[in-house]
């Protein structure tokens, strides 16, 4: 019987090192690649902190813009693989690659460098002009965009965003060239 004693408590004192912590058991960072108080800042904090009630473990925002998200992309893509940094996303991360191969540049980073695990919110992209404006359709828009190439303007919240794509495409598909005007994301300026 004393020869068993030595070997079960190595085995006792050896089972805390082969215990998995449950996950978290640290805080998140939840990266936001865009500038505070646009549309992903606006839904990533409330998710944060649904996920902190249901996880039990705080949740840490972090903004990391530039270059239209490519900045915050990256930085998570090439984070450590543990699931204690991850990215509230737009749809310009799958755009971010292909563009930068169309212009002969190296992506910063791979879509398959992500796992997605949730679509937290769907937002359509929606054409409208003021009352007074001197369309009241998409074909007069369309003939009038056409008639005075790059006169129309539009905004966006950067090149390759949520709105700069939805153009891009119109204007393709129509055989128009309106004005772009990007800002550095979509909250408030100062």
């Amino acid at each position: 019987m004393r020869q068993w004693i030595a070997p079960i408590a190595l085995a006792l004192l050896a089972v805390p090192a082969f215990a998995q912590d449950a996950y978290p058991s640290r805080p998140i960072t939840m990266v936001i690649a865009f500038p505070p108080g646009g549309v992903t800042d606006v839904t990533a904090r409330p998710t944060a902190l649904a996920m902190e009630r249901v996880l039990k473990q705080r949740v840490i925002i972090e903004n990391k813009p530039g270059a239209a998200g490519a900045t915050g992309n990256a930085y998570v893509a090439n984070a450590r693989a543990d699931g204690y940094t991850v990215l509230m996303a737009l749809s310009s991360i799958s755009v971010i690659p292909e563009a930068e191969r169309l212009q002969g540049n190296k992506p910063p980073y791979e879509l398959a460098q992500f796992a997605p695990i949730a679509l937290i919110s769907a937002d359509p992209v929606i054409l409208v002009v003021r009352d007074e404006a001197p369309w009241k359709n998409v074909r007069e828009f369309v003939a009038d965009a056409r008639y005075r190439p790059a006169k129309i303007t539009y905004s966006s919240s950067g090149i390759y965003g949520a709105l700069h794509m939805p153009f891009t495409l119109l204007e393709h598909a129509t055989g128009t060239t309106l004005w772009h005007v990007p800002y550095s994301g979509g909250g408030r300026s100062t």
